[in-house]
């Protein structure tokens, strides 16, 4: 929004769209009460020359200040990004210097993609690539691009600005923190508007990805690991502004790992996921088989890996009722797998 807009704006307008813009408004001196039908040119141009020059008010300044604000506020929330449609990965090379046998692949919002291969062979590596935009400048020699082009660099060094937001493998807090007031510093730090209702969402959700529920004022240092990975997802996927979601082996997480994956494409993600289950790597539109360092093959899900699909769902059920068996204390017997 150019300052000549800001300017035929009225002031409602502004701090119905820029909640964040009374600050700047308080910064400045500029008291809007009775006038917020005004646009801010109207507003400005209000002042007599004497209360100018005693404020040092200049418009044309404050408007350009006003529209740097705004801009850099919009970034710092990561709300100016334009819509992410697609990933697209050109081929680098293996740890032995190989050309990858693959030309360029492209991955589109809503798309589940898996990522498999031997401990050790660069999932973690690929993952690496697409989170830091890589342009030809990794040990890969990937490139990485967006909607078909080369991004924009603050993607890639801005802190809060950030295309990828990563899931790892563990999950460790390190703040003394309850779970309410961590995520209330998250909500304030997007400035959302409605943070309670965000907070209780967030809870909800995690709540129903995790193995065991877990309160608000629970301290976050004394959640299990999968109830750290199922309160990260539901942050991520509600609070964060990423279009873009890696996950490192979701299996080990003791959540719903179908139920995860299903909510984070609810949200209009691009999910790509390291992993080694096979019901989840066929829960994937596509795999991406990684060997040697390097982008092996590239394999869509056939429609015959589908219906397999569902009897490794069922198997995995069974795994998942022993599972809750033991930790009920229950004594397991062979009918028990039936």
């Amino acid at each position: 929004m150019s300052a000549t807009v800001i300017g035929n704006k009225s002031i409602k307008e502004l701090l119905d769209k820029y909640t964040f813009a009374q600050s700047f408004l308080e910064q400045n001196n500029l008291v809007i009460d009775g006038k917020e039908h005004l646009t801010m040119k109207e507003y400005l141009a209000s002042f007599t020359v004497e209360e100018a020059e005693d404020m040092a008010l200049d418009p044309h300044t404050i408007l350009m200040g006003f529209e740097e604000y705004i801009q850099q506020m919009l970034s710092f929330l990561g709300e100016d990004k334009s819509d992410v449609e697609s990933l697209t990965i050109n081929a680098g090379k293996d740890k032995t210097g190989k050309q990858e046998s693959f030309g360029s692949f492209t991955i589109k919002t809503g798309e589940i993609i898996a990522i498999v291969g031997p401990t050790g062979s660069g999932k973690s590596r690929l993952l690496g690539d697409i989170e830091w935009v890589a342009q030809r400048d990794t040990p890969t020699s990937r490139e990485i691009l967006i909607n078909g082009e080369k991004p924009d660099f603050k993607w890639r060094f801005s802190t809060s600005d950030k295309l990828v937001a990563q899931l790892s493998q563990n999950m460790n807090f390190v703040m003394d923190l309850t779970v309410a007031e961590f995520l209330d510093l998250h909500a304030e730090s997007r400035m959302v508007e409605n943070k309670k209702d965000i907070i209780e969402k967030i809870i909800t959700c995690a709540n129903d990805l995790a193995g065991e529920k877990f309160e608000r004022e629970l301290p976050i240092t004394s959640l299990s690991g999968g109830q750290s990975r199922a309160l990260m997802i539901s942050d991520t996927a509600i609070l964060s502004k990423s279009p873009i979601i890696l996950i490192d082996e979701i299996e080990n997480a003791g959540i719903d790992r179908k139920k995860a994956l299903s909510f984070l494409l609810s949200q209009d993600k691009i999910v790509l996921m390291a992993t080694h289950d096979p019901m989840l790597a066929l829960l994937g539109d596509k795999r991406i088989v990684i060997k040697n360092g390097g982008i092996h093959k590239i394999i869509e899900t056939t429609k015959e890996e589908r219906s397999m699909l569902k009897e490794i769902e069922a198997v995995d059920q069974k795994v998942q009722n022993l599972r809750a068996s033991l930790r009920q204390g229950e004594i397991l017997k062979p009918e028990s797998f039936n």
